[in-house]
């Protein structure tokens, strides 16, 4: 079959389907370009504030007090555990990860104030 989506990088799973111009695993989430398949050992390395690689899926604290601006406003305590967070390329400025603050909601974080949950 000429037409045949190749597997899943991450999870080698055959189910891979196209939504837009990425392919989507339904059964780990991950979404990649059809060409990314065969690089997928070359992506930038995400490092947290102690130089532990993160990864998507990964948990992690928060290593500094951040004042959150906006509506909402706050700070962000030291130690606020995120779980799942997703490593991003094209973030704001040099924000690298997306997340789910708790009590703040989604929000994107630079991975120099965040150590990984080990």
């Amino acid at each position: 079959m000429p037409d045949q989506l190749p597997p899943c990088p991450e999870c080698a799973s055959e189910l891979a389907y196209e939504m837009g111009a990425l392919l989507v695993c339904p059964m780990c989430g991950h979404e990649w370009a059809p060409g990314d398949a065969d690089d997928a050992e070359t992506h930038l390395e995400v490092r947290d504030s102690v130089g532990n690689v993160l990864a998507d899926g990964d948990s992690v604290t928060i290593a500094k007090d951040l004042k959150v601006k906006g509506a909402g406003g706050g700070t962000v305590k030291v130690g606020t555990k995120v779980n799942g967070i997703r490593l991003i390329t094209d973030g704001v400025g040099d924000h690298d990860i997306d997340a789910k603050v708790p009590g703040f909601g989604q929000m994107q974080l630079k991975s120099s104030v965040v150590k990984k949950v080990v």
